[in-house]
């Protein structure tokens, strides 16, 4: 499991609900031995990067995030050289925010469009990806002084990675993503967390929602990969709601920073679960 293990490859994005400060808590939990990882709700890959498997399926159904790892495995050479081209000045950024407001944004090459989805969200506010109803890309300007939005040793590291692993890069929604999944394999579902409050939910990274009809599904999806033999981990928000619906498996709480937030004085700590089938 350890064979392609490289210290250097981690997130080369900033996510909402990322995994890098609860990784060491997540990682207690991964079991030793498994064939193939899934894991459908990938984000910015901090535990398939803490892990490394040999083996996985990686999916979301972010298409530009998608695409963005795509790149970064196929085409680094050209996606550094068109970083370089990025400046970190207010009038640049709203430029690139605008392009996907115009018809000719599908034009762009994958190159292109990877290399302006990393520099907006290493220069945006607060280091988020969003879009609105029409799937544009919102955020305002961050207004740092010398953001990393080439981090080419990171970058390099998770191409190495995802050229010397077998890993199949989907854009698909989770029940799609998991229907190769066999006995013996290892499933981490991260999905947009349920609501800790009504004007704490966050799911503008993609044009839909996950609402509490969606995390039923997914539910059943975990109930029936438990039924296969599939080992499962599930990362949410410990409310009534969540804590209800997996009553009858292992809940494990675990306590969270909250990093994304636009107002400063509700980031801080919150509750998570972590839920095991076995």
């Amino acid at each position: 499991m350890k064979e392609y293990c490289n210290r250097s490859a981690k997130p080369f994005l900033k996510w909402a609900g990322g995994k890098r400060q609860l990784l060491p808590e997540i990682m207690k939990y991964i079991p030793a031995d498994f064939g193939v990882y899934y894991e459908p709700f990938v984000g910015a890959g901090a535990v398939l990067f803490g892990l490394q498997p040999a083996r996985a399926v990686i999916a979301d159904t972010n298409e530009e995030l998608i695409n963005c790892y795509r790149v970064i495995r196929d085409r680094l050479p050209e996606l550094l050289e068109d970083l370089d081209r990025h400046v970190n000045e207010e009038a640049y950024y709203y430029q690139m925010r605008e392009l996907d407001r115009h018809a000719g944004y599908h034009s762009l090459t994958p190159v292109q469009r990877a290399s302006r989805l990393i520099f907006l969200n290493k220069t945006c506010y607060n280091g988020l990806f969003r879009v609105n109803s029409q799937g544009q890309f919102n955020v305002p300007f961050g207004r740092y002084k010398a953001p990393k939005f080439k981090d080419e040793a990171v970058l390099r590291a998770v191409h190495e990675y995802l050229n010397r692993a077998e890993v199949q890069l989907l854009v698909a929604d989770f029940a799609v993503a998991v229907e190769t999944v066999q006995a013996g394999d290892f499933v981490y579902f991260d999905p947009p967390y349920d609501p800790v409050s009504p004007t704490a939910s966050f799911t503008g990274y993609d044009l839909g929602g996950f609402n509490r009809e969606e995390q039923k599904r997914l539910k059943e999806v975990y109930d029936q990969l438990t039924e296969k033999g599939v080992k499962c981990l599930l990362s949410n928000s410990a409310t009534p709601f969540i804590l209800e619906l997996y009553r009858n498996y292992e809940i494990i709480i675990v306590t969270a920073n909250r990093a994304i937030n636009s107002a400063p004085a509700k980031r801080g700590k919150v509750r998570e679960v972590l839920v095991k089938n076995w």
